[in-house]
């Protein structure tokens, strides 16, 4: 480890030094699994932090103040608490590469969250999301979504600004149908449906300018039944149906 990089992984702490606050030289802060259950506005402090870890904790929630970290590029963990809101300030980290939220029970995402124009991957597993906000089609250089274990039933209609979208995990949802919005994405290569209430699939899946990227598309735990000549058609596409 660089005298820039503090790591007090799995360190039973309970509560983070005072000292740490002050350790504005830090790239890399490392507080996974310590038992932490807040961070003190004092975070906002670390500007030159590239990455912050804070998965695996007992958080009820983050201050603003995290949202003066606008040197964060690189990585941002904030799975596995106990985070029921996120605050608007996430917004201005434009240039954060990689948001882990998942494992949390938080309801709705901020409006702001699309305002993180520098995403590459965004997990939020397991939360209990309902719904979307319409500012993510904003995420413009997004690769891999990651929705698992929530309770969409639809996606925005800004969803068709994801053009660098590659991966879509929407596994375990309550979607009644393959949401159209997808249908004009270009790059996306894998689309995990497993475990909706996904009874047909649309006309448009066969149709080779929809989803030309398209490699694998899991439909399994469907009560959906797909025709063979769509199953054709895709396979004809080199993607690869499960269901």
């Amino acid at each position: 480890m660089t005298d820039t990089t503090l790591n007090l992984w799995r360190r039973h702490l309970g509560t983070v030094p005072g000292a740490v606050w002050d350790r504005t030289e830090l790239t890399v802060l490392i507080l996974a699994e310590t038992g932490i259950t807040e961070v003190p506005p004092a975070v906002g402090r670390l500007h030159r932090l590239r990455t912050l870890d804070l998965g695996h904790n007992r958080i009820t929630e983050v201050p603003p103040e995290l949202g003066a970290l606008t040197g964060l590029t690189d990585f941002l963990y904030l799975h596995d608490n106990a985070l029921t809101a996120l605050p608007a300030a996430l917004g201005r980290l434009t240039g954060l590469r990689y948001l882990n939220i998942g494992e949390n029970p938080i309801a709705e995402l901020p409006d702001a969250l699309g305002a993180m124009a520098g995403l590459v991957e965004l997990r939020a597993q397991h939360n209990r999301l309902t719904e979307l906000p319409e500012t993510l089609g904003g995420l413009r250089a997004l690769r891999e979504l990651q929705l698992r274990g929530n309770a969409l039933t639809t996606l925005p209609g800004s969803f068709t600004g994801l053009t660098e979208l590659r991966e879509l995990e929407l596994r375990e949802n309550a979607l009644p149908e393959v949401p159209s919005v997808l249908a004009g994405l270009p790059l996306l290569r894998r689309l995990d449906l497993r475990g909706n209430r996904i009874t047909a699939l649309p006309d448009w899946l066969g149709d080779p300018a929809a989803l030309p990227a398209l490699e694998k598309l899991d439909l399994r735990w469907n009560a959906v039944d797909p025709a063979p000549a769509l199953l054709s058609a895709l396979a004809a596409r080199g993607c690869h149906v499960l269901h």
